[in-house]
């Protein structure tokens, strides 16, 4: 459909090298994510770029920073690549002009630290490393719905004022989607299998807990990345037992969130 616009409207060679700036930024991603044993194989045009997608279940939070930092350094270097190119070579500027702002652009606004962009991806892997992933994701759809709400309002006084820019329209409405969309893949999930992981590698949390530590309260320790172990321990400090996180995804399945970790050793 934007593409027929473009076309009425006379810029078909914006939207094409648009859309091919688009796709180097996502291949950006895929490489990134392939270096760490994931898979990014979905590319899908959208008014406002391109949307990627594919199976990274169980990435670490650092190694997501890297996948989703990749995009944007790409379209960074492609746009550093034709300014240099112009210092020596100036009769190249026409040709490469479009190419190069719109590398620029790309790379400036996926950094903007708003869910779903990169930016704001990156924010959240990097707070929930040190506030957990629940402030994370709060965080990260507050941001996305303060830029929603700056958007919206550039839109209408650009509607009063300048002109008519959809763009800005779509891309509030993505960042509005984005915010209020659900949990996204990137969020926690617990599972009974981590075999592929395993694989890989997976770095151990081991946490000490009482036995009236509540099921509700363990949760807040797990971390995406990390294969977590609970050493239980009774109220005169003595040894219990263990609680691998492949258990405790079994507990929780018929487990009370408020029921202690010590029932379960009954």
């Amino acid at each position: 459909m934007f593409g027929i616009y473009y076309a009425v409207t006379g810029r078909v060679f914006l939207f094409l090298v648009s859309t091919l700036v688009a796709l180097m930024h996502e291949c950006g991603h895929a490489f990134a994510a392939a270096r760490f044993g994931y898979r990014l194989d979905k590319v899908v045009l959208m008014p406002y770029g391109a949307l990627i997608s594919g199976d990274i279940e169980g990435i670490g939070l650092k190694d997501e920073i890297a996948v989703a930092l990749a995009g944007p350094l790409v379209n960074a270097a492609t746009a550093v690549f034709f300014v240099a190119l112009w210092w020596f070579f100036p009769e190249t500027y026409p040709y490469t002009d479009v190419a190069a702002y719109s590398s620029a652009a790309i790379a400036a606004v996926n950094l903007i630290p708003a869910y779903p962009l990169d930016g704001g991806r990156i924010l959240y892997c990097a707070v929930a490393q040190k506030k957990g992933e629940k402030f994370a994701g709060k965080l990260a759809r507050g941001m996305g719905l303060a830029f929603g709400a700056l958007l919206s309002a550039l839109f209408v006084y650009g509607c009063f004022f300048v002109s008519v820019n959809f763009t800005v329209l779509f891309f509030s409405a993505f960042l509005f989607a984005g915010a209020l969309g659900g949990k996204d893949r990137a969020y926690l999930r617990i599972r009974a299998d981590y075999s592929r992981e395993m694989k890989k590698g997976l770095e151990v949390k081991r946490i000490a807990v009482r036995t009236d530590c509540t099921i509700k309260k363990m949760l807040t320790f797990l971390r995406r990345g990390k294969y977590a172990e609970f050493i239980v321990y009774d109220e005169n400090g003595e040894y219990v037992g263990e609680v691998s996180e492949e258990e405790f995804a079994k507990i929780l399945e018929k487990a009370s969130l408020y029921a202690p970790i010590g029932e379960y050793f009954l």
